[in-house]
């Protein structure tokens, strides 16, 4: 099915990126993050993909010397939130993240959850309460934890790890999902049960997921960039780009010619 053209939720405007050394991993990309849509990042490991991903929610601030150039702008308010006055804390808020491998805190499952909520400084029990709850059961998870949530989070399986960590993600209800490779440590129901849960989460929120996965990309997203090299090769909607790719770079990678 043909996604019909939607609001920009952010966008990156000629974004490159110099990790501490003056390595320059991204060129000059533009690229439009349709709203309540899944844009997938598919390309060959090394490509630039983790690391465009992590501009979105300035993960490269945690290390000294790395740089950004140019743009990302979050609509409607139309924020550069690569601006130095902009706080990260604040952009981690907006834009929640999700690693490869599930990384629970070392806490109980509703600790886990509450901790962004704790951040922003969340003191109201019930309250708490009411979205610890909304956000497992919004990671499709609350049924399985909901007489456990004082357990460590340790506990749960590898697919549950990671449906906790969708679940801390959305406690703070971002406005953008960061998803870094979120299946690629889990076994095929598990990863079955992720892809699904992503579709339903575009209901009410903008997710941009790196993926080596082809069937994958296909499965779940509306839209797919594909990178080569720290530069954005193609870009466009995930129908097209899988059956008429415009560029022969895409078409070898998509079909296994290249990669």
């Amino acid at each position: 099915m043909q996604p019909t053209e939607t609001p920009i939720k952010a966008e990156a405007r000629n974004l490159s990126f110099y990790y501490n050394g003056g390595h320059k991993a991204l060129k000059g990309i533009n690229l439009p993050v349709h709203e309540k849509k899944i844009t997938a990042l598919i390309g060959p490991s090394g490509c630039g993909k983790s690391t465009f991903l992590r501009c979105f929610n300035r993960m490269h601030d945690l290390y000294p010397g790395n740089q950004y150039e140019g743009e990302i702008v979050m609509h409607p308010d139309n924020t550069n939130i690569l601006q130095k006055a902009v706080d990260p804390i604040e952009v981690r808020m907006r834009i929640s993240m999700v690693f490869q491998k599930p990384n629970p805190f070392p806490k109980s499952i509703y600790e886990n959850v509450a901790y962004g909520l704790r951040v922003r400084g969340e003191t109201q029990k019930r309250d708490m309460d009411d979205k610890v709850e909304e956000a497992l059961r919004g990671a499709a998870i609350w049924n399985e934890v909901k007489d456990r949530l004082h357990e460590v989070a340790f506990n749960l399986s590898g697919g549950q790890q990671q449906r906790l960590c969708i679940a801390r993600a959305l406690a703070t209800d971002p406005e953008i999902m960061l998803f870094d490779e979120p299946t690629s440590a889990l076994d095929p129901i598990a990863t079955a049960s992720i892809e699904e849960l992503m579709s339903e989460l575009k209901s009410k929120v903008t997710i941009l997921v790196v993926t080596h996965n082809m069937q994958q990309a296909a499965r779940v997203s509306d839209y797919t960039a594909y990178m080569y090299l720290g530069e954005l090769i193609e870009f466009g909607n995930t129908d097209t780009m899988f059956t008429k790719p415009s560029r022969r770079e895409t078409e070898d990678y998509i079909t296994g010619k290249f990669g």
